[in-house]
């Protein structure tokens, strides 16, 4: 404690080394007034998250962690300070009345379930795999990308043995891709069994591709809202609704109960040419059981629960303070590639009605 009459206290750098600084109680306005907008310019070139701090010239950006000590900088330098409230999530469009639901042109229904898993009686997996395979006499001189065995030895796959001799070499009909027969077989019997083969290597699909979805349900119509970025078009809003069950034999753990989450899930597209677009291959993929899954949810850690399966959807209807809301521009674009990359295109569309 100082006395009365006595020099300003003083105080040392951070490690208590170094010159001495004055406290701020005598440091002058204009010396504040330098200080604080040094302060704000420094946190703007950090690139870290900010929320807006109006001063006398505008309103500059600051870390909110160190808003409070701009502020009271700023406010000691005489200048006002106002914090704007962070913005807010908006997961739901206003409330819609049922006379404004309207059914999507160009689509009928406005509800598709699916039910248990559609099983594929008739052909061995060795008979699955003849159509999208062609034999090849002299290997090249490459690992099998499987079991990492040179593809002139035998198959060093080691699990259940398939009905195929383990040094016969097949080579992929589209892509190219070379493995051993007997590699092949093992693949397709530990996956769906749904008559298609991805390529391990170039993820190429060969036949319809189908997943492990649970049964439920998939609505989908428009309401009188535009979504942000999006203001010339009303919106297609979808609802998902999959409810607990057991697993089937497709699932992780057959015979055990799933839980499912966050149901009904609310997603949201803008009712343009492409976001009807996107609906319509959307619906190919509830069809195909490819848009959820059972697993392990990677947000909470909890497993044996219904979980999104690669294929991205727009959460939030009036924001995007996770990354799935709106605005976004790329959002479109990024969504038609994933369904691509699971073997939904527009042809799939012709598909489908065969």
């Amino acid at each position: 404690r100082r006395q009365a009459g006595s020099a300003p206290a003083l105080s040392t750098g951070a490690d208590g080394k170094g010159p001495p600084r004055q406290g701020l109680g005598t440091l002058s306005r204009s010396h504040l007034q330098r200080l604080a907008i040094a302060q704000s310019r420094v946190l703007i070139a950090s690139g870290v998250p900010t929320v807006p701090v109006k001063n006398l010239t505008g309103s500059s950006p600051v870390n909110p962690a160190l808003a409070g000590i701009t502020g009271i900088l700023m406010s000691a330098a005489g200048l006002p300070v106002c914090l704007t409230r962070p913005p807010k999530l908006v997961l739901h469009p206003p409330p819609v009345s049922k006379s404004d639901i309207q059914a999507i042109p160009g689509i009928s229904h406005r509800c598709r379930k699916t039910t248990k898993k559609q099983t594929r009686k008739g052909k061995t997996p060795e008979e699955v795999l003849k159509k999208y395979l062609q034999k090849v006499r002299h290997p090249p001189d490459e690992d099998c990308t499987i079991c990492m065995e040179r593809l002139a030895a035998p198959s060093g796959y080691k699990g259940p043995q398939p009905a195929v001799k383990p040094d016969l070499v097949g080579k992929l009909a589209k892509c190219g891709h070379v493995f051993h027969l007997h590699c092949l077989v093992a693949m397709y019997n530990n996956g769906n069994k749904d008559g298609s083969l991805q390529c391990p290597t170039c993820k190429t699909i060969y036949g319809v591709k189908t997943g492990t979805q649970p049964p439920g349900k998939m609505e989908f119509h428009l309401i009188p809202h535009a979504l942000p970025g999006h203001a010339d078009c009303k919106t297609i809003r979808i609802i998902y609704n999959i409810p607990p069950g057991v697993q089937g034999p497709e699932h992780p753990n057959p015979g055990k109960n799933f839980t499912a989450r966050g149901f009904p899930r609310h997603c949201y597209l803008p009712d343009s040419e492409k976001g009807r677009k996107v609906l319509k291959l959307l619906l190919v993929a509830w069809e195909r059981r490819l848009i959820f899954t059972v697993g392990t949810s990677s947000t909470t850690g909890e497993s044996d629960t219904v979980i999104w399966n690669e294929i991205h959807h727009k959460t939030e209807f009036g924001s995007n303070l996770t990354g799935h809301g709106y605005p976004d521009g790329n959002y479109l674009d990024n969504v038609l590639a994933e369904l691509a990359a699971q073997g939904i295109t527009e042809e799939s569309l012709a598909q489908d009605k065969d």
